[in-house]
């Protein structure tokens, strides 16, 4: 059988490091004094277990809601004799200046920290540390770092008393005194988003061994400081850097240039225009080039030949064929050109093995793959187009597509508009015109990074973006590894009850799903979780709306899916006003059969419950039920329902009978009467687990219509849905049982008469396993 997508499973190492992250104090470590984690002494680790252990820590405390962030963590990696790392990545602000100061011994050679906000210049001077070690630096948007911690407001004055309360620059002081003087090894550094007060040509002077720089969203006043590494820079990224004639001039300097970006986020935030003369400069200049990205730059119509003048045949990147005028000087084809958010990316021929752009599902993906990690905003616009091919025409590349969705969603697990568009992106991914192609591993991952959004989002849309994701989804078997979570996270969407509308229904359908057909300790274990009070909460606003919709019988569904064979739920039903919503239910909404139904199957799964039964014993509750044997709603279900709750009560005996009226013995008949007008042929929308509640009412004297009901479902069941019961009966012992109705002088002849039929039909059912009645399958509702 072929392998699906993404079905590739985790290495042994993963798996092993991911273990020991989950258990430190049953691996490797010990509670030192204070409750601090300690290394063991007996262990040592190298480089690649410990920046395995690190990285993917960072990863877990990033996208795993209930991984505990251990406080002294980055302790157990400070003394270097048990401990060794060299490349490290850390992001968001959950990494705090202690944390480097504790691997301040190591000896590093990469140290990436992206978005850590929460460190100050407290970690410029650890840096320090690393610094005859250190190859590769990222301080990509650490904005804070070159910020002195808790240093005193700048003086204010009329010309800033609108700026920013929250930005660093109105509140802390500037870092001053840190240079690069001493990391002669650092070769690879990236400075993006770097403060506008911190003078970057000082900061990068230095520096004499640079190869790749990347200075995005930096504001500079000069640029001829980058010609100090003319003969060495092989990477210049100035994404978002305002381009000027001076700053061209310097990069036809940089001749030994591999890889240059001076892309920006959209044409709307520049006033240069990419000339046929500068694109021509750049490419004859700097003839080393594999990788150029134009992304968000107005291209002057100069730049393409004109359509007619195209080379015929199919799309070309051989340079000569190049639509882009400016481009048939390369020698060769790029490795990568971006063209996102250009017009260039619409013509026929590019002569690029990688584009970048906007024309087809390749460059959409292209685009969210290159920027997903420091661009969002580029990002988030690609995964949309990626929605619309998705949504209106067809993904050709499913797997490359989830990856990358999945990628962008845990990446920026904070940023609301990648959230928004990703979730919408998921679930037309996952939709049924994919799934069969998709594997169990990766289909969990979805479900793992759409909690994470629910988690982190009350927002509406990407609320109803992730619960219609989920719909794609087998509830509850695809979501029971995450049973627990996922339910909580429901029943936070239900809490107030005027929710959104949309919202409320498919949370509501989600929860109704989740409880169907589970285990019970399941059940047992979402009751506790505030469940049955939650849906009850819904019923009683929809009451005061006087509104029977979805939502009011979907949580009626879900409270009777709920209270199955669960006692525990039942109690908390009746402890939570249940009998009187019920009640109300009846009186607001009498047409509503399937409402009527829900209701009834629920109190059926109540009246289960002898120790629960004397609270349905009331006068006004047996002449509710009574009355209901006479329904004709939603064919014979209600008043099969409301047959069934009165037979268990009668099973209790006459003795338990302390009221007057209704008499026991009228009630009695009516449910004879209601039990003779069904047709035993009827097809039902229920469906049994288990028959051991309707089984105990077999072989007993106390109540011979009690027995009866039991007999006449049985026989029911049995006959229309032979292959299902009929095996579900003999496994459990009803035929016993039933004999033993045949030996009892207490019961009646037609109830005996049934017994046969029942014991006979799965005799023929044992001769003949595959008899199927030739009916349509069953419709399979809630449990009754």
């Amino acid at each position: 059988m072929a392998a699906k997508a993404g079905d590739d499973p985790d290495s042994l190492m993963s798996l092993a490091t991911v273990f020991c992250l989950r258990n430190l104090r049953k691996t490797m470590c010990y509670q030192g004094p204070r409750s601090r984690l300690c290394l063991r002494s007996d262990i040592f680790l190298p480089s690649e277990i410990c920046d395995k252990l690190v990285n993917t820590y960072m990863e877990l405390v990033h996208t795993d809601s209930h991984f505990e962030p251990e406080e002294s963590f980055f302790q157990l990696f400070s003394d270097p004799r048990s401990t060794r790392l060299t490349r490290v990545q850390l992001r968001e602000e959950f990494v705090r200046d202690r944390d480097l100061e504790a691997i301040r011994k190591q000896d590093l050679i990469e140290l990436s920290l992206t978005c850590c906000n929460s460190l100050s210049s407290v970690s410029l001077k650890t840096l320090a540390c690393f610094r005859e070690t250190l190859v590769s630096l990222s301080l990509f948007s650490c904005s804070d770092i070159f910020y002195k911690k808790g240093g005193a407001p700048l003086a204010c004055n009329e010309d800033t008393e609108d700026e920013d309360e929250d930005s660093p620059s109105s509140r802390q002081a500037l870092e001053m005194d840190f240079s690069f003087q001493g990391f002669n090894r650092l070769r690879l550094l990236n400075l993006g988003g770097l403060p506008n007060k911190v003078d970057v040509e000082t900061l990068l002077r230095p520096l004499r061994s640079i190869t790749s720089l990347d200075l995005s969203n930096v504001h500079l006043l000069g640029t001829s400081f980058l010609t100090q590494w003319k003969d060495r820079l092989a990477s210049l990224v100035l994404y978002n850097v305002d381009l000027s004639e001076e700053l061209i001039s310097t990069m036809l300097e940089l001749v030994n240039l591999r890889h240059l970006d001076i892309s920006r986020e959209g044409r709307k935030s520049t006033k240069f225009k990419m000339t046929r003369k500068i694109l021509t400069a750049l490419v004859q200049r700097l003839v080393h080039l594999v990788s150029l990205d134009l992304s968000g730059h107005v291209m002057l119509d100069n730049c393409t030949i004109p359509h007619f003048e195209e080379a015929m045949g199919r799309p070309s990147v051989e340079p000569c064929k190049s639509s882009i005028v400016p481009l048939q000087e390369l020698k060769r084809p790029l490795q990568f050109l971006g063209l996102y958010d250009t017009t260039l990316c619409n013509v026929t021929h590019i002569p690029a093995h990688k584009v970048t752009g906007s024309k087809n599902e390749d460059q959409v993906l292209n685009a969210v793959e290159a920027y997903m990690e420091f661009r969002p905003e580029l990002a988030h616009r690609a995964i949309n187009q990626l929605f619309d091919i998705a949504r209106i025409q067809h993904c050709s590349q499913l797997l490359r597509a989830l990856q990358l969705v999945i990628a962008a969603l845990k990446c920026h697990k904070y940023d609301k508009s990648i959230q928004v568009t990703g979730s919408a992106a998921l679930f037309y991914l996952t939709n049924t015109e994919y799934r069969n192609d998709q594997s169990v591993r990766l289909r969990r991952e979805v479900i793992q990074v759409v909690l994470n959004g629910m988690e982190q989002y009350q927002e509406v849309t990407v609320q109803r973006n992730c619960c219609l994701t989920l719909c794609n989804f087998s509830i509850p078997e695809e979501l029971e590894f995450q049973y627990s979570r996922v339910n909580q996270l429901l029943l936070k969407i239900l809490e107030p009850t005027r929710q959104d509308e949309s919202i409320q229904r498919i949370a509501v359908h989600l929860c109704n799903a989740l409880v169907c057909q589970v285990d019970n300790h399941h059940k047992e274990a979402v009751g506790k979780m505030g469940f049955v009070r939650t849906m009850l909460n819904l019923i009683q606003k929809k009451l005061q709306d006087r509104t029977c919709d979805q939502v009011m019988e979907f949580s009626w569904s879900a409270l009777w899916n709920i209270t199955d064979e669960t006692p525990d739920n039942c109690q908390m039903f009746l402890n939570c006003r249940g009998m009187s919503l019920f009640l109300e239910c009846l009186q607001e909404f009498p047409d509503k059969q399937e409402l009527h139904r829900n209701m009834l199957g629920l109190l059926g799964n109540v009246a289960e419950v002898k120790g629960l039964r004397p609270q349905l014993l009331t006068p006004q509750f047996i002449t509710v039920f009574s009355n209901l044997l006479e329904s004709k709603a939603d064919g014979i279900e209600v008043s099969y329902n409301a047959c069934g709750v009165l037979s268990h009560i009668m099973f209790d005996g006459p003795e338990v009978w302390a009221m007057g009226e209704p008499r026991r013995d009228a009630v009695m008949d009516r449910m004879w009467d209601a039990i003779q007008s069904w047709d035993v042929s009827s097809r039902r929308n229920i469906n049994y687990r288990s028959f051991e509640p309707i089984l105990r009412l077999l072989p007993q004297s106390i109540s011979p219509v009690s027995q009866h009901w039991a007999t006449w479902a049985l026989y029911n069941l049995v006959s229309v849905y032979p292959s299902k019961y009929c095996a579900l009966l003999i496994k459990e012992g009803g035929i016993s049982l039933l004999e033993k109705v045949l030996e009892l002088t207490s019961s009646h002849p037609e109830t005996k008469e049934m017994a046969r039929k029942v014991m006979e039909q799965c005799e023929n059912f044992k001769d003949d396993p595959m008899e199927t009645n030739n009916g349509p399958e069953m419709n399979f509702g809630p449990r009754g």
